[in-house]
């Protein structure tokens, strides 16, 4: 009876001392699809991905409701990095959804202005409002409306300390005149957040640029992809060692905080709610850092651990000693020379094989209609060459002949020339280890890709068109693998749908230094139109500092560098996060999106039908 009384007097504390309006927040899924394009439109750089930010502790004065209650420690602002721009999960600060909803945008056109100064962050802030209303003044009118309801939230100076009341004064005046430059106070203690500027001290980790080494495999959906997508602050420590956590003798100075660890005797999963869902996760979704040691014991999740190359008997086997190739580095914004290895590779044990029963029927209808895709024979009339006598030209001929006329050597014969159609696609398979991954009764990745090549190559070679199939993944710089489906200069038979049939997944997804080697193929084909089709299910990245940025920019760069050569490079994905970096990637137009993969192959057919007729 005591708990169930002191949960109501929680809970009645936690009402009476919340503060918002949550019956007309705003959420950022309800954005997500106008952000990337808004940020972009104001200029902020178009690598970032968009992400859900944590709340953080701001350390401002409290009242005693929000004391007592334990509450309003934490405010969750938006900040951005080198990787991605971090929005609040939800907004709810004022008393109108139209106007939470104007605060995602406004905090987008805020990040995407904010400068990498020195400056004390009030500067900063007051700077990037000014520059985003001179540049786009139709902001102004959606700023002083938030603008007003958050200067109505303020404290009131009067009634603050003198040294708290001057920082709160020159946060009213750089909210109400971006324009003018404010000095900013010395601060005796952290003053009240400001919803609409961007984070003081964003929650960098510690570890920043380092990145995870994961297997690109591992991708969640739902809540576990929601949970990975926001950022928390990072602290490493070392494990205790000792056998028992708790004290012997009790000590005062020995009592131990919420911030400090102890170690206690006790299963792992005690927490556990029988569903996969453990008390702790609930609990970090609340944290703002999280504290990472290193224990002697292992749990029952998931295994990680950095892929070897096989034994050369088992391997694949490799074709020459290899190819140099550049990488982009994009903090130096340079090509580094000869920086990775490709090693162009036959799939092992690809024995001739023809297309699966179960393939023909969907075959045969594709070679029925790419059939119709293949350039008509046009009989040309006049030539002094042909298979064919033009029976008309001869008639005449023989007329005037016989009638006097002096007349020339004729052209008498007709001419059936190939059509104009001059196309070359190479398609380039996404390999890596995400291949392996399940998609329920349709089967592996893998194998929907596999499936996609045959059909693919079954509908091309009936149209006529000059195509190759590749496919890659890589193992760090020096071992980027390329192989070697069906060569430009191979014939689709038996030998190639067995190289197809015999591939499977990889390592990583080092996809820079495949568009490259894979640009010199395509440009050396004699088309007047030349076709980069990637087939992928990821985002770029491999055990070294390839990920992240660096992967994305590296990737971008080959993009450009293929049209820049002519070719037409366009990705096929099922990456259901693609829309945060393949716009950046290949551009709006340059990238589709299949949302279920069994269609993966209708759907590639479709799309190269329609970007080749």
């Amino acid at each position: 009876m005591e708990d169930i009384v002191g949960g109501w007097w929680d809970k009645l504390a936690r009402r009476a001392a919340r503060r918002g309006f949550p019956e007309y927040a705003a959420e950022l899924a309800q954005v997500t699809a106008q952000a990337p394009l808004f940020f972009r439109a104001m200029g902020g750089d178009p690598a970032l991905a968009l992400r859900s930010t944590v709340g953080t502790e701001h350390g401002a004065r409290r009242g005693w409701l929000q004391r007592l209650a334990g509450t309003g420690a934490r405010m969750e602002l938006a900040w951005r990095d080198s990787q991605a721009l971090y929005l609040p999960e939800r907004i709810d600060c004022f008393p109108s959804a139209a106007l939470n909803r104007d605060c995602y945008f406004w905090l987008l056109a805020q990040a995407a202005y904010a400068a990498d100064s020195d400056g004390d962050w009030l500067s900063r802030n007051r700077l990037a409002a000014a520059r985003a209303l001179a540049d786009m003044p139709g902001l102004a009118a959606v700023y002083r409306r938030l603008a007003a309801a958050a200067l109505a939230q303020r404290p009131n100076p009067s009634g603050l300390p003198p040294a708290e009341a001057a920082v709160e004064r020159a946060i009213q005046a750089a909210l109400s005149w971006p324009e003018h430059a404010v000095t900013l106070p010395p601060l005796s203690r952290p003053p009240q957040p400001v919803p609409l500027w961007l984070h003081p001290e964003p929650p960098l980790t510690e570890a920043e640029g380092q990145g995870s080494r994961h297997a690109d495999g591992e991708r969640g959906g739902g809540k576990d992809a929601q949970r990975q997508r926001r950022r928390y602050r990072a602290r490493r420590m070392e494990q205790d060692q000792r056998k028992n956590g708790m004290l012997m003798v009790f000590r005062a100075e020995s009592l131990f905080t919420w911030d400090e660890y102890v170690k206690v005797n006790r299963h792992n999963d005690d927490d556990d709610d029988g569903n996969g869902n453990g008390n702790g996760e609930i609990a970090a979704e609340d944290m703002n850092r999280l504290t990472l040691g290193q224990d002697a014991h292992t749990r029952g999740s998931r295994l990680r651990f950095d892929l070897d190359l096989p034994a050369a008997a088992y391997d694949d086997t490799p074709l020459g000693p290899g190819i140099k190739l550049p990488e982009w580095h994009w903090k130096r914004q340079c090509l580094v020379e000869d920086h990775c290895l490709l090693r162009p590779m036959l799939p092992r044990d690809a024995a001739p094989a023809p297309l699966p029963e179960r393939l023909q029927p969907l075959a045969r209808r594709l070679r029925r209609q790419f059939q119709a895709l293949a350039p008509e024979r046009r009989r040309r009339s006049g030539e002094t060459a042909g298979p064919d006598i033009d029976l008309d030209r001869l008639i005449r001929f023989l007329a005037e002949r016989r009638g006097g006329a002096a007349l020339s050597e004729p052209a008498l014969y007709q001419d059936w020339p190939p059509g104009e159609r001059s196309l070359a696609c190479l398609t380039l398979a996404d390999l890596s280890l995400s291949t392996e991954s399940w998609l329920g009764e349709t089967g592996r990745v893998i194998d929907v890709i596999r499936d996609s090549l045959l059909l693919f190559a079954e509908a091309l070679s009936a149209s006529g068109d000059d195509f190759g199939l590749y496919g890659f993944s890589s193992l760090r710089r020096q071992e980027v693998r390329l192989q070697i489906l069906k060569d430009f200069a191979d014939r689709y038979d038996d030998a190639a749908r067995g190289r197809i049939l015999a591939i499977r997944p990889g390592y990583y997804t080092r996809m820079g230094a495949a568009i490259r080697q894979c640009t010199r193929i395509l440009s050396q084909r004699p088309a007047q139109r030349r076709l980069l089709l990637l087939i992928s299910d990821g985002k770029p990245n491999d055990l070294d500092h390839y990920e992240g940025r660096y992967g994305i920019e590296d990737t971008r760069q080959a993009v450009l560098e293929a049209r820049r050569a002519g070719l037409t490079p366009f990705c096929v994905t099922i990456d259901r996060e693609a829309g945060d970096y393949l716009p950046h990637l290949f551009g709006l137009n340059g990238y589709a999106l299949v949302r279920q993969a069994e269609r993966l192959p209708q759907a590639l057919t479709r799309l190269y039908a329609s970007l080749t007729s």
